[in-house]
């Protein structure tokens, strides 16, 4: 039988957030740095004749049957006409509505290995084209590298990032992502960044000139303008930040929340939080694991 067995799907963080505009169309324009982290969902692929896709969750949750796995295997079958089909098993270990992307993260992995199980042969530009088409987040994760975000979330230019670890806490409470962007009190009008004055951020010679920015230093850089709505609808991210203030530990909320993060020292012992928070410990990547799944 040919499968692909123990595919991550690795998690994002946004070291900031800005809205600096809304499109016509109501989409809103946004300046981010996505950065990927070792803390990832598993799927596992068994090729099937018979043209059908079928998912099972190895995991206790509520997925739809519709999930972003499902939806990106259908849309690459629309795609290209495949007429293969796959079973999905998802061992689903990122938290749901937490800004971590896992959703798109799980859609971007599945189109990175069936078009190896289906051997379909698509350069990375051909299927991010497919994953923008199920959400602005999933080219990034098709990318597999930390990159500068703008537009909508599909303007990507790659960055490096040494290496850092990272304390990600995720309260039980969630808030609708649709809900933040359509408040009226979001900011929508920050000022345009450039990828130069984030690099500006690092104080050596050379980081403008090989992309690498100094972690230690970002928080000192923007914010995120999501996380004034998405507190005032879950109260326990502004606890999760405190939390890790009385840690001596500088708390951001990633992406639409409701997970915030925090850089630590490694030798750091934390202290114990409440016990219906998720607290996790993580490092950011080099890459994403399946860089070299597909070509350019």
């Amino acid at each position: 039988m040919r499968r692909l067995l123990d595919v991550p799907a690795p998690a994002k963080l946004n070291l900031f957030l800005h809205i600096t505009g809304r499109r016509d169309n109501g989409y809103h324009l946004l300046q981010s740095v996505f950065m990927l982290i070792d803390w990832c969902d598993r799927l596992h692929f068994d090729f099937r004749v018979d043209g059908h896709i079928s998912r099972e969750d190895l995991t206790p949750g509520s997925l739809p049957a519709e999930d972003l796995s499902v939806r990106a295997a259908r849309a690459l079958q629309a795609a290209t006409g495949c007429t293969h089909g796959v079973h999905i098993a998802l061992e689903k270990h990122l938290p749901a509505e937490a800004g971590m992307g896992g959703g798109s993260s799980d859609a971007a992995t599945t189109l990175l290995a069936l078009n190896r199980l289906w051997g379909l042969g698509l350069s990375r530009s051909q299927l991010s084209a497919i994953g923008l088409t199920l959400g602005a987040d999933v080219p990034f994760f098709i990318g597999g590298r930390h990159a500068w975000v703008e537009g909508v979330g599909e303007q990507l230019t790659p960055l490096a990032l040494p290496s850092a670890r990272f304390v990600v806490v995720k309260p039980p409470g969630g808030a609708s992502t649709q809900r933040i962007f359509s408040a009226p009190e979001l900011k929508r009008d920050t000022k345009t960044a450039t990828i130069q004055g984030f690099a500006a951020n690092d104080s050596r010679e050379d980081a403008q000139a090989i992309g690498v920015v100094d972690i230690q230093k970002i928080l000192a850089f923007g914010h995120n303008d999501l996380q004034p709505v998405a507190q005032a609808l879950c109260p326990d991210v502004g606890r999760c930040i405190q939390w890790l203030q009385d840690q001596g530990l500088q708390g951001r909320m990633t992406g639409s929340g409701t997970a915030v993060f925090a850089q630590m020292p490694h030798a750091m012992q934390l202290t114990t939080a409440p016990g219906d928070w998720t607290v996790r410990e993580c490092s950011n990547m080099d890459v994403h694991p399946l860089l070299d799944w597909c070509s350019d």
